[in-house]
């Protein structure tokens, strides 16, 4: 008889040979991607707030077509696709309607870190001092709450 079949045979009159277990990791060890929005997650992905708020690069004489050209191509080239799609479409659907004082105060906005950004706009996160009042954030939320179920995608450059 063939050890093939002898195998199979112990197998079927219900001798187990030793198996290998299938996770060779310890059931208990930390998960190296927790899940969003947990303790762990949270504590980890906060921006400390002994850091100071980013200072603007000065551009004197910059006019305001080439203010919103810029905030434009800042608004779709960040970095995280999440960031990226949310802040592209709402370039794209109010920054022509914006005052000067208003794409001033988006600018400095947009040096804020992507995840901060993203996390005040959804509300997964509350804003610093410093955004707590801000109309543009006020906008930028009403913007990713999306009420009317459209689908987003890249606008075209």
């Amino acid at each position: 008889m063939s050890t093939f079949l002898s195998s199979r045979i112990l197998a079927l009159e219900g001798i187990r040979c030793p198996r290998r277990t299938l996770f060779t990791t310890s059931r208990w060890s930390a998960d190296p991607w927790p899940l969003p929005h947990t303790p762990q997650h949270l504590s980890n992905t906060q921006t400390p707030s002994d850091i100071p708020p980013p200072t603007p690069i000065p551009r004197p004489g910059e006019s305001k077509e080439t203010l919103r050209a810029r905030l434009i191509y800042q608004s779709r080239k960040r970095g995280t696709l999440e960031s990226d799609l949310l802040l592209s479409t709402f370039a794209r659907d109010h920054l022509g309607q914006m005052d000067e004082t208003e794409l001033k105060e988006y600018d400095k906005l947009l040096d804020e870190p992507d995840w901060d950004i993203y996390y005040w706009a959804t509300k997964s996160r509350t804003p610093p001092e410093r955004w707590a009042k801000s109309s543009i954030l006020e906008k930028l939320t009403v913007h990713a709450k999306n009420e009317g179920k459209v689908v987003r995608k890249m606008p075209p450059l």
